[in-house]
């Protein structure tokens, strides 16, 4: 069914459509994110090298990135979106079930790649769902409350994982544990898949007819083209930070032994709800002073995160610091990305540059979680570590200049 209601600036941007969406983010980021804490820890368990989650990681985005392209074509031509969102959902959930099923990484590699796959569908089609369903001046504050309501799950789900990995038995090397964890995880994304359909109500947009995928790129304007490149080769240094997750478990086992994976997925909460408590502030600061600001500082944060993890000396508190600093930039950097599309994109290929964005961004994930892991197992981890500063810096002044332009200065 469509909602006709224009959206205004009389609406209101706290809508049910807003609530629907945060909700369907909140239970597919716990059932994902539960898996995604654990994972490190169970290929630490089945003796897979750093190399293998930069590869898991890595691989899994690619194929994403590819089915986020799909996604935003397919989301400018179809009626109906909430459909096709649901069903990624619902096969990113099933697939996190499947993560432990084989003791093998090459297995894990494959369910992942399959349920990002998914991941990637249903991106560009929610950020499409949610932008039709607010006035354009609180796009900031609607898209950080969704990344805020996104980022909840993504904490609850770790310490759901933790108190599972706490209280399950230890005879098998903790398999079992793991095992139990991606199952339950499963659950949640079945619930996103129905939220969705349940929770929220399509509004019209307008439909292309006849446009190839290359034709609809071509109408994507120049200012959105020269903020993609920098956003790129920011992606390019912005390395998963479930990469975190090992490096605190490497770094902390010399001193607290069997305890260091708990205090690692400990850590990755903090993380977590640093990035859950901050999206919507962000959003809001940035409908009032300003986007570009606040995304360049997002950067910097990152930039500074990579630099203790090069020079710092890895004791607790150092690590406390870089999973800080790498909540509170992720905060701003993924509700304000999405929000600064939504203002230089015109409104019938809207859902095509969502996808081309999260493709972007997908495709930088590969490149620094497959480079990081891999100069991480050759090399030493600093040599990692330097690599995603270089480019998070770049990006960061390349987008800077893209934002400063004539073209995005306003809307930005």
């Amino acid at each position: 069914m469509f909602d006709s209601e224009e959206v205004t600036e009389a609406s209101g941007w706290l809508n049910r459509n807003v609530v629907g969406l945060a909700i369907n983010r909140f239970l597919s980021d716990f059932g994902h994110e539960a898996g995604t804490a654990i994972l490190p820890l169970f290929l630490t368990a089945i003796g897979a090298p750093a190399i293998a989650l930069g590869l898991i990681e890595g691989v899994a985005d690619a194929l994403s990135s590819f089915a986020k392209l799909f996604g935003g074509w397919l989301g400018d031509r179809v009626e109906r979106r909430r459909p096709w969102a649901a069903a990624g959902y619902l096969l990113t959930g099933l697939t996190t079930g499947l993560y432990g099923i084989f003791p093998w990484w090459p297995w894990t590699l494959i369910v992942r790649t399959v349920g990002w796959a998914g991941r990637g569908l249903r991106s560009p089609l929610h950020d499409a769902l949610l932008t039709d369903s607010v006035p354009a001046s609180a796009r900031g504050r609607a898209f950080g409350f969704d990344e805020a309501a996104d980022t909840a799950g993504a904490v609850a789900g770790p310490l759901a994982a933790l108190a599972i990995v706490s209280i399950g038995p230890r005879n098998d090397g903790g398999l079992h544990s793991f095992s139990v964890i991606f199952w339950l995880a499963a659950i949640p994304g079945i619930l996103a898949a129905l939220s969705i359909l349940t929770l929220v109500k399509e509004r019209k947009h307008p439909i292309l007819h006849g446009e190839t995928f290359t034709s609809s790129l071509q109408i994507l304007p120049a200012s959105y083209r020269r903020y993609l490149v920098g956003v790129f080769l920011f992606g390019c240094g912005d390395f998963s930070h479930t990469m975190l997750i090992m490096y605190a478990v490497q770094s902390l086992a010399p001193q607290y032994g069997e305890s260091a994976g708990a205090i690692a997925i400990q850590l990755y909460a903090l993380h977590n709800l640093l990035y859950a408590v901050g999206a919507y502030p962000a959003g809001a600061l940035a409908d009032r002073f300003g986007k570009r600001g606040f995304l360049i500082a997002a950067y910097g944060l990152a930039a500074l995160m990579n630099l203790l993890l090069i020079f710092g000396s890895p004791t607790f508190l150092t690590l406390v610091l870089i999973f800080v600093l790498a909540g509170a930039g992720y905060a701003f950097q993924q509700s304000l990305e999405r929000a600064i599309v939504a203002d230089i994109t015109p409104i019938e290929v809207r859902s095509t540059g969502f996808g081309v964005l999260a493709a972007t961004n997908g495709i930088g994930d590969l490149v620094s979680s497959a480079v990081v892991g891999t100069l991480w197992t050759t090399i030493s981890p600093s040599a990692g570590f330097t690599y995603a500063f270089i480019f998070t810096v770049v990006g960061g002044l390349v987008t800077l200049a893209a934002l400063r332009s004539r073209g995005t200065a306003k809307s930005a």
